[in-house]
């Protein structure tokens, strides 16, 4: 994304980063020349994820009519379902041709494991407090009004995102809703078309149509990201914290693995 400085800058500079951060991003906002953040994004969210859009994509408006700055969004690989929930919140959003935009959509994947575990002659024992506590059990065959219940949470999700994207969007629209909204995705090209996108570019063509060839391109750092940056920062045992830290970090790495193989799954979706 672009955050445009006033006209009175003299010099113009293009900051770049690789995701979204609320401390790097106010930092972004914070220079008086022209900024940009690029925002790394996956093509479905978990429930996390959805957390992180949507913080995200409040601080990211917030900003930008605190500092009075216009926002350029650039996307670069996928920028489908969470992806470009977050690239609205730019006042204009660009794409490579090669781009994957839209999946205004909701998704809910699961496995039955019910049948199989009859076959090896394992029951499932679960007690709650709550009757619909266990919606949805794998483990248990499933049931009509659970699916119904979901179905009605995604409802309200998906028009949550339309509201969105029709108020981000507006006059700019093209495509009839029933289209726009399938949960599809499309091309840069046709993206464009369908008033999702306002062009087909990359960030340093852009900046340089609307700045001029000086425009420089500066990182906003965030620091070391990721399960194997973790070596990196490995605590010394001074404090009990850091200790309790240390004996988790099996689980927490363990964790990432998960999270690096969910996201491999969900990028395939898109052939990548």
């Amino acid at each position: 994304m672009v955050f445009q400085a006033p006209p009175r800058c003299s010099r113009r500079a293009v900051f770049r980063t690789d995701w979204i951060c609320h401390a790097a991003q106010a930092r972004a906002f914070d220079k008086h020349r022209c900024t940009r953040a690029r925002e790394g994004v996956q093509p479905v969210e978990t429930a996390e994820r959805c957390r992180r859009r949507e913080f995200a994509f409040k601080r990211i408006r917030q900003l930008a009519e605190e500092k009075k700055k216009k926002v350029y969004v650039f996307c670069e690989d996928v920028a489908a379902s969470g992806g470009y929930y977050l690239a609205v919140a730019g006042d204009e959003i660009y794409a490579d041709p090669s781009s994957i935009i839209g999946s205004i959509g909701v998704v809910s994947a699961t496995f039955g494991f019910d049948k199989a575990m009859a076959k090896i002659g394992i029951d499932r024992r679960v007690y709650t407090s709550g009757d619909a506590k266990v919606l949805l059990d794998p483990f248990q065959p499933e049931k009509p009004e659970d699916v119904a219940r979901l179905q009605a949470i995604q409802k309200d999700v998906h028009d949550v995102f339309i509201g969105v994207v029709k108020d981000r969007r507006a006059e700019r629209l093209k495509g009839h809703d029933s289209e726009l909204f399938s949960g599809a995705f499309w091309s840069a090209a046709k993206a464009l078309e369908l008033g999702l996108i306002d062009g087909v570019s990359d960030v340093r063509t852009k900046m340089r149509e609307l700045h001029g060839d000086d425009v420089q391109l500066k990182l906003v750092p965030f620091g070391p990201s990721g399960w194997l940056s973790r070596f990196f920062r490995f605590p010394r045992l001074t404090s009990a914290s850091e200790t309790e830290h240390v004996e988790r970090l099996p689980y927490t790495l363990a964790e990432d693995l998960l999270s690096a193989i969910e996201a491999r799954a969900l990028w395939s979706r898109y052939g990548l």
